[in-house]
Parts: structure tokens; sequence; C-alpha cells
């Protein structure tokens, strides 16, 4: 099972289940839990990265190495140097590269066997609701199909989101039926703050609502990482609504195509396109990524500040 491999694209919830079963695989062989160790490319110096791998653990059987963020490694002799290590890994480590992106710089990927690279892709709009509504089906829960696009439209977009969300429905909601009403009453009183709701504060341009609401979530210990996630796909989400809308086609059905069903979520989204073009849309896009590497790459005592600079910036780019 050691060995190097590539774990690419935005889909967390298969991509945790298939790094379990490498872990439980680890686990069979050697007869005890791997020594797991996670780095963050970008944080940790790509040679300090290597100097690990390359020394054995003295007390662990096997190695479980993840090296996140894999695409901000970019230099010439970064590259390079992992690249050797990969293509001559160490015995009983096994290392895993993960990105959301779909492709890493060829120098990793020509380091790895083809059947080490898998890309794990967003599920489509209509696998994501067979996903959902199986989800309660296999439980003993009857779903209607506008509680399944309430969940899709409420929950961040990805299997591991929604399990634990789904999940937690299935401790207050009866096995009889569950409503869209009823999805968006629970989540919206028990998720009290989140990516979607600091979405929703954005999209009508309240300033100062916004910045409570990002101040609620900090001070929540919510990982500014994860509301990147969320509002990327808010703002990904919004550029599918402006095009439908320069379409002319803004039927519910054809809301309900992208994942726009619940009325709640649908006004939140009208609020939002009178606020930001396509080229807003795509501006949030690029400051999102800006500054997750900014956060990423700076100490715990810069984050407040540089979530309140992107926080501006974000509300700045919806002025037309």
């Amino acid at each position: 099972m050691s060995g190097c491999f590539l774990f690419l694209g935005p889909e967390i919830g298969e991509k945790q289940e298939a790094i379990q079963d490498i872990r439980q695989g680890l686990q069979r062989a050697c007869g005890a839990v791997p020594e797991e160790t996670s780095f963050y490319a970008g944080e940790t110096p790509v040679p300090d990265l290597v100097a690990v791998l390359r020394t054995g653990s003295l007390f662990a059987a096997e190695r479980l190495i993840f090296i996140k963020n894999a695409e901000a490694v970019k230099k010439k002799e970064d590259l390079e140097s992992l690249a050797a290590y990969m293509a001559a890994p160490l015995a009983h480590t096994t290392l895993i590269l993960m990105a959301e992106t779909t492709n890493l710089p060829k120098a990793l990927e020509q380091a790895v066997p083809g059947g080490n690279k898998r890309i794990f892709w967003e599920l489509f709009e209509s696998r994501k609701q067979e996903w959902v509504a199986s989800f309660f089906r296999r439980k003993g829960f009857k779903i209607s199909e506008e509680a399944v696009e309430a969940i899709l439209a409420l929950v961040e977009n990805n299997t591991d989101a929604l399990g634990r969300e789904c999940s937690r429905l299935m401790l207050f909601l009866g096995k009889e039926g569950i409503s869209a009403e009823a999805v968006e009453t629970w989540l919206s009183h028990t998720r009290e703050e989140s990516a979607f709701t600091l979405f929703s504060r954005i999209s009508s341009g309240d300033f100062a609502k916004s910045l409570e609401s990002l101040h609620t979530l900090l001070g929540a210990q919510e990982s500014p990482v994860a509301l990147f996630a969320g509002l990327a796909w808010c703002f990904r989400k919004l550029r599918d609504y402006l095009s439908l809308v320069a379409a002319g086609k803004t039927s519910e059905g054809d809301m309900r195509k992208i994942g726009l069903g619940a009325a709640k979520v649908r006004k939140d989204y009208e609020r939002a396109g009178k606020r930001y073009d396509f080229f807003g849309a795509d501006r949030c896009i690029a400051l999102i990524g800006e500054y997750d590497m900014l956060v990423r790459s700076s100490g715990l005592g810069f984050e407040r500040l540089l979530m309140d600079m992107f926080l501006y910036k974000i509300m700045k780019a919806g002025r037309r």
C-alpha cells in the first residue's frame, strides 16, 4: 500500500472515503493505526517536507503523510525535489498530495503511476439529488423532491457536508415525510451562521451585518478555509444564475436545474444578481483564491485583519 498518490478535485466526501480505504489498508497490513501527519504547501518549505518524508519513524510501522493545497508547489527546485522523492518513496511511508484543482505540474504527475492519480469531480446536480434522496431512503425516511432541493441549496455542495447535515436532520425530523419547509426551518434555526448565511448578508449589501456575521463565525472557531470554500461555491452558483437571467430563463423550473429550488435561496441570488454582474462575480472568485492563500501563509495574528480586508473588497466588488 505504501507509495505516492494524487487526490485532486473539489469533491471532499468521496476523497475522504478513498483516504479511509488507504488508512484501513495500512492498518490491516501492519496491525496498528498508521502515524498520520499533515502539511500545507506554502506554509512548510518543500525542503523541510522532503526531509520529513525521507526520515523514517522510530515509533510507527507505517506512516501516512498528507500535503494539502499541493497546487501551491510551483518553484522549479521545489518541484524537482518533491518529484525526486515521489519517484523513489521511502518504504512504509504513504504520501497523498491533495488539491482542489484537477491537475498538478507535470513533474509531480509523472512521478506517480497513472492508477495513483484520482480526480474527485463535483457531482452533477442530478447526481446530488439522487445522493441525498438515497441517503434518506436507506435510513427509512421519506423526503420530497422539494426538500432535497432545499438541502442542496442550503448546505455546502460536497458529500462530506451533505452527509453531516442529512444525519443531523434525521435526529429532528420524522420518517413519515420531510418537507422543504421543515428543512428550511430546521437549517435556519440550527445553523445560525455559515458561509451561506454570510453570502446572504453580502447579497443584501449590508456591510455592517456581513462583518458581524463574519466575526461570529471566526469567534466560533470556524475555519477561514471552510468559509472560502463555501463562498466560492456561492459565487460560482451566482454565475450560473446570471447566465440564466441573461438567457431569459428565469422560471422556477430553470432555477431548480441549477439547484436554486428553495424560495429563500432564490431571493438571495436575486439580490446578489442586482449587485454583481459577471465581472463582479469573477472578481469575487479571484479574491477568494487570493485571500485563501494569504490566510494560509500568514500567522494566526493576522487572520482577523485579512478576513476583514477580504470582506471589504468583496462588498466593494458588488458596487456597479
